[in-house]
């Protein structure tokens, strides 16, 4: 069902009117069934629009899907990075460099989180729509995420170069060279569409 033709049923419902010289000191049994029906009808059509609000929104459902893969990204690399660095069997220079990329993460992370907040934000906002301030909004946080992200990038491929002697540090800056360019893809492909 269109929009257009739930407007016009709740046009329909709304605009219905019960004949004043029918109606006795209390709602009779159809009128009753008459309010009832018409809650009924825009509670229906609130659950059959909502998906096409949301799909009308600066962002879809796939690129808050996106946003949302993120985070499980950050925690698997971060808790295979503090796993390693808990090892026993490993040299001393491996156990500083990955707390080095660990920092290093932790410290992107913390810069991020408001950004995230920014380019989800839409979720909570009601005002939708090609010219929405919300676009705008986004579009600044994306862009000042991959900014974070590009800056963080040369930090990380400093550090990778100075664990480069330790075959399973430099492995793991790898890894998170990697999570920062799939996080910075993952914007981009959004970004391209704003």
């Amino acid at each position: 069902m269109g929009v257009t033709a739930v407007w016009k049923l709740l046009v329909g419902f709304a605009g219905s009117k019960t004949n004043p010289a029918c109606v006795p000191g209390r709602p009779s049994v159809a009128g009753s069934r008459r309010i009832w029906t018409g809650s009924l009808a825009l509670g229906a059509a609130m659950l059959v629009l909502a998906p096409d609000v949301s799909r009308s929104g600066v962002l879809s459902e796939s690129d808050f899907k996106k946003v949302e893969a993120i985070k499980p990204l950050f925690q698997n690399l971060m808790g295979d990075l503090v796993q390693t660095s808990k090892r026993s069997d490993i040299s001393s220079g491996d156990v500083d460099c990955v707390m080095s990329t660990i920092r290093e993460l932790l410290q992107i992370s913390e810069e991020l989180s408001s950004y995230e907040y920014l380019i989800t934000i839409e979720k909570e906002m009601t005002d939708f729509g090609e010219n929405s301030p919300v676009k705008g909004v986004v579009k600044f946080a994306i862009e000042k995420s991959n900014t974070i992200l590009a800056e963080e990038r040369k930090r990380l491929v400093q550090l990778s170069d100075r664990c480069s002697r330790f075959p399973l540090a430099f492995g793991k800056t790898q890894q998170a060279l990697q999570f920062i360019d799939t996080t910075t893809n993952l914007l981009n492909s959004i970004q391209v569409r704003l």
